[in-house]
């Protein structure tokens, strides 16, 4: 494991990491209420920030690049209450729920994931892209909001295998 001395860590009661991980300089992880949980062999870029109070799960082999966002907790916009880190609670409502990643899934460069979304193994997705809906196993997904551009090939699976043999 290989974290930054500049990565800044809250809740680190609630946050869990595998082997193989490296979080780069200026990155956030703040678990809030919520768990982080990431698996082995994990990168995660140079000015990631994770936040919120849902869980947020990243499985083995993901790679998120530099200046992502992800967010499992967001302040209601639609008009219904106040928003803001100061306004009291009784005021306010917030939307909290679990982001996945699954094996295999890569974030491209300055990219946003709402809360609730799933990204199904083997997805790439593109730089600056917004994921507000659940995405599909083994696409390449790209735009605002985010939309599958092709499939993704599945020739990693057999260099996993590989790599767990060399390992053994």
């Amino acid at each position: 494991m290989n974290i930054s001395k500049k990565c800044s860590i809250y809740g680190a009661e609630n946050i869990s990491i595998g082997n193989h991980v490296r979080i780069d300089d200026f990155c956030i992880l703040s678990s809030g209420e919520g768990k982080i949980k990431i698996g082995s062999y994990v990168h995660i870029a140079a000015y990631t920030s994770i936040y919120g109070s849902g869980d947020v799960m990243i499985h083995d082999f993901c790679g998120i690049s530099s200046k992502c966002s992800l967010y499992s907790s967001s302040d209601d916009f639609s008009g219904i209450c106040l928003t803001g880190p100061m306004v009291p609670e009784q005021f306010k409502h917030m939307i909290s729920k679990k982001i996945t990643l699954y094996k295999h899934v890569v974030i491209g460069s300055m990219s946003t994931i709402m809360p609730g979304v799933s990204i199904g193994e083997g997805t790439a997705i593109g730089a600056y892209s917004l994921i507000l809906n659940d995405i599909e196993p083994w696409g390449i997904f790209v735009g605002v909001p985010a939309k599958k551009l092709k499939d993704r090939k599945r020739d990693l699976l057999k260099m996993e295998e590989s790599l767990y043999r060399l390992t053994e």
